[in-house]
């Protein structure tokens, strides 16, 4: 009797986590991607601005952002050696550097999307878009924080984790009392 309860259960518990799955993926990826948003908007603007002919000192907002502390969009201008050029973020008043081969990427394609941690704990989504005009060229990278987003992600993964919990449980108790009655019945 216990084994036939656990292996008519056993596909409800399947489909359940796969559908658990599929939420929290859907939801995760949505809440990261659409976090790129203001960033793409920005490094494309301002790389058609460098392509154009703009200085990069007026491509940069003025306000320099701590980046450990501030949700705020920073840029920053590298020149095509990897160097900054000009800047509106800051990690504790020192200057970032994206990964290895995140310029060659970006040379290569375009652009490139990634989440940048500098320091630990200091995450942000981030934009680097090559541009090239007859003069200059080099990256744009614009980045934020991730913080609330990451504080919803963690939510997600309760409240997701909670609807897991609740239906796997739930689905074996009717599926054992169907078992018990179907059993008596027999």
């Amino acid at each position: 009797m216990k084994y036939s309860v656990v292996k008519s259960w056993l596909p409800f518990a399947l489909i359940i986590t796969g559908f658990c799955a599929l939420v929290y993926g859907t939801v995760q990826q949505d809440y990261r991607q659409s976090l790129n948003d203001p960033q793409i908007q920005m490094a494309e603007d301002a790389s058609a601005k460098l392509e154009s002919g703009a200085s990069p000192q007026l491509v940069v907002p003025t306000e320099v952002i701590n980046i450990s502390s501030s949700l705020a969009p920073y840029t920053i201008v590298y020149g095509d050696d990897g160097k900054e050029v000009a800047f509106s973020g800051r990690l504790d008043g020192n200057a970032i550097i994206p990964p290895l081969g995140v310029f060659d990427f970006a040379k290569q394609n375009g652009e490139d999307r990634l989440t940048f941690e500098p320091q630990a704990g200091v995450r942000s989504a981030v934009v680097v878009r090559y541009y090239n005009n007859a003069g200059h060229s080099g990256f744009v990278l614009v980045g934020r924080g991730m913080r609330e987003v990451e504080k919803r992600e963690v939510k997600l993964e309760i409240m997701v984790g909670i609807a897991w919990i609740v239906l796997l449980v739930s689905s074996f108790v009717l599926i054992a009392f169907l078992e018990f009655l179907t059993g008596r019945n027999a």
